[in-house]
């Protein structure tokens, strides 16, 4: 008896974790929220939406292998993702003046939010992998919505080419 007991706990606890990570999709709305930049300013995301397509991105580590390869492929699109009217936003759980050595350490261009309880990284329901925080790319249109959910741990890459690829679409349909 206390072995069932156990395991139908266990499975409604997965079930109820499981929900409150729900992973944002194609049309879902994104989550308001504010968290500090490489620069210690203050960025609130309703401040950008309607003014840019937003591209934010999620990685485990500034510096590590991958997270620096995706880094870079997002400065060298950079200025197609600004032609294309977008601004690209990466987070993770590094603080501000590691975020702030990443930029100068590979010139990024763009905007590194610092989230040190992953908290923005759970709104959008990202899944730790390989028990480190996940790797995924959402594109959010003019009106704060989800257009692209992209998820792949070791292709870092890839994300730059998926996002702008969206944001090309999206301009498209002007």
């Amino acid at each position: 008896m206390k072995y069932i007991f156990s395991t139908l706990a266990f499975v409604l606890l997965l079930q109820l974790t499981t929900r409150a990570q729900k992973v944002l999709t194609v049309g879902d709305a994104v989550p308001s929220f504010s968290l500090k930049d490489q620069d210690g300013k203050l960025f609130n995301i309703k401040d950008a939406i309607g003014k840019h397509i937003l591209i934010v991105y999620f990685y485990p580590k500034d510096e590590s292998m991958v997270c620096t390869k995706e880094a870079c492929a997002f400065r060298d699109s950079f200025a197609d993702f600004t032609k294309a009217g977008a601004q690209v936003i990466g987070i993770n759980a590094g603080t501000v003046e590691s975020h702030k050595n990443f930029q100068k350490n590979h010139q990024l261009p763009f905007i590194l939010l610092s989230d040190p309880d992953n908290k923005v990284l759970k709104m959008f329901g990202v899944k730790n992998k390989f028990f480190m925080t996940g790797r995924q790319t959402f594109v959010v249109d003019m009106k704060g919505k989800i257009a692209l959910s992209y998820e792949s741990m070791l292709e870092g890459t890839e994300h730059s080419r998926q996002a702008l690829a969206v944001v090309q679409a999206l301009n498209l349909k002007k």
